[in-house]
């Protein structure tokens, strides 16, 4: 990452975020970071976000920021749209009227979740939700903006910090006997720690790509613009994923009672917004453009409860 000058000044949203929040310090050895949540910026205020972009002067826009409570989304859909869908737009139109490139991170959601096949990039869309339809609309703002954009579509995000599904698992594995968990969908837990590695990874490549054949970075990019699916390799389910998590910590910590796992049909937890059944997503184009390989979800997995472990 040597080659990632000092210069370079990187505004990046959802800071407080867990994709953002790794992200941080990976990027602040190398670019001047301009890192943004609330209060700093409101993404549901265009004009703010103008204002803000127009002060700054960024050379890069990193956008991890997002509405991501699906269930909510359906009873605050104008909520949702604002964040997931207008704020992309603004700052599209901003990163193209300055001449710089947009990072954008996107869902599986956007598809329907039907089938067994891993999704890819050019599949049709159809999300089941409004979760999933403000952040299609916010893919297809960006791509129309005019801004040399690459937008990376994830899934099943979780950290050693923060609100997410593993930790909550552990919280209540500790509390109960025994816990139910949906055995029927299917994807690949994704590590926002590799989700940061692979945008440092895919910066540094567009850099040197621009040095090499003398071209700007905005250009760069557009030689390889859209969009990019990103989760760690292998897939399983939810339970399967409570399992090797809780696996992984019993083996560190057999001092510890934790709860019996039973698996469950989605069916037994009904919610507002309908999950899709198939959230797996095919990451060839990430590794044939850009030379990175997601690590084994497994993987990460086990790294993360080494990092649960010193908090605990």
């Amino acid at each position: 990452m040597s080659n990632m000058s000092s210069g370079i000044r990187v505004l990046l949203t959802g800071v407080l975020g867990q994709v953002g929040g790794d992200l941080l310090p990976l990027l602040k050895p190398f670019c001047e970071v301009i890192p943004t949540d609330l209060p700093e910026l409101d993404l549901t205020d265009t004009d703010a976000i103008r204002r803000f972009v127009n002060d700054v002067k960024p050379h890069w826009i990193i956008n991890p920021a997002a509405f991501t409570a699906v269930d909510k989304s359906e009873s605050e859909p104008g909520l949702a749209y604002a964040i997931n869908a207008g704020a992309p737009r603004a700052l599209g139109r901003l990163a193209a009227e300055m001449g710089i490139p947009i990072i954008h991170f996107s869902t599986d959601y956007v598809y329907n979740g039907a089938g067994t096949r891993p999704w890819v990039e050019t599949d049709p869309t159809g999300p089941l939700g409004v979760y999933g339809a403000s952040k299609l609309a916010g893919d297809e703002a960006l791509a129309a903006s005019g801004a040399a954009h690459l937008i990376f579509r994830t899934s099943w995000v979780y950290g050693s910090s923060g609100k997410n599904f593993l930790l909550t698992i552990l919280r209540l594995a500790q509390e109960k006997e025994e816990l139910r968990i949906v055995n029927d969908q299917h994807g690949a837990p994704t590590w926002s720690r590799d989700l940061a590695r692979m945008i440092v990874h895919v910066m540094r490549w567009i850099l040197e790509r621009s040095a090499a054949t003398d071209s700007s970075v905005q250009d760069t990019v557009r030689a390889v613009q859209g969009v990019y699916h990103a989760v760690n390799s292998g897939e399983t389910t939810w339970f399967g994923f409570a399992e090797e998590f809780l696996r992984c910590f019993s083996t560190a910590r057999p001092e510890v009672k934790l709860a019996r796992l039973v698996p469950v049909p989605s069916s037994a937890y009904p919610t507002p917004a309908r999950r899709p059944s198939n959230s797996r997503l095919d990451c060839s184009r990430l590794n044939e453009v850009f030379g990175f390989t997601m690590p084994a979800w497994q993987h990460s997995a086990a790294a993360v409860v080494s990092e649960v472990l010193k908090s605990v």
